[in-house]
């Protein structure tokens, strides 16, 4: 059970990534489906981004506290900038905060540097930082599927969607308050 659950999340960052290749062509062409579309991620905004964020921290979670993946240094500097997210959306949406977006993107950019350079250094690349793991060693691959999907990769996933969702979401409030 425990195979196919580990498994079945790279086949939901590979949807994921067939998704937002459809969001982005629709938003580049801004024909109705697009405006429609762009409106409702604008309106429904923090409520997308917290759940992608919990959904990051419930997948990290069951990686290593459930399957035993150990999580290297790099690893948990992601979690540093994405395990706050689901708390601070959580915060933003009960306080109806919209701001939050402010706050958020520099972990999310932050978390995809860290991930772009472990993708990197899982693909093949010379790492720049030696490797003080204790546990996890920072090269060892523990999923790949596709050829391509790891956990960096799922990681740098979570990260452009919060990123892209900041975008979608300032475009809307600037519409908005027009």
């Amino acid at each position: 059970m425990i195979e196919k659950l580990t498994l079945f999340l790279p086949y939901i960052v590979l949807l994921s990534h067939f998704f937002i290749l459809i969001l982005v062509g629709l938003l580049v062409f801004r024909n109705s489906w697009g405006k429609k579309l762009e409106n409702f991620i604008g309106k429904y905004s923090m409520l997308l981004a917290f759940l992608i964020s919990l959904s990051a921290l419930i997948g990290s979670l069951f990686y290593s506290q459930i399957v035993g993946f150990e999580p290297c240094v790099l690893c948990w500097w992601q979690r540093v900038f994405i395990f706050p997210l689901p708390v601070i959306f959580g915060i933003a949406i009960w306080r109806k905060d919209r701001n939050i977006f402010n706050y958020v993107v520099p972990l999310a950019v932050l978390s995809a540097v860290v991930a772009l350079y472990q993708s990197y250094v899982y693909l093949g690349g010379a790492s720049f930082l030696p490797c003080t793991a204790v546990g996890g060693a920072c090269s060892k691959v523990y999923v790949k599927v596709f050829g391509y999907i790891t956990i960096p990769v799922m990681s740098l996933t979570i990260s452009l969607y919060i990123l892209f969702i900041a975008w979608i979401h300032n475009k809307y409030e600037k519409n908005r308050n027009a």
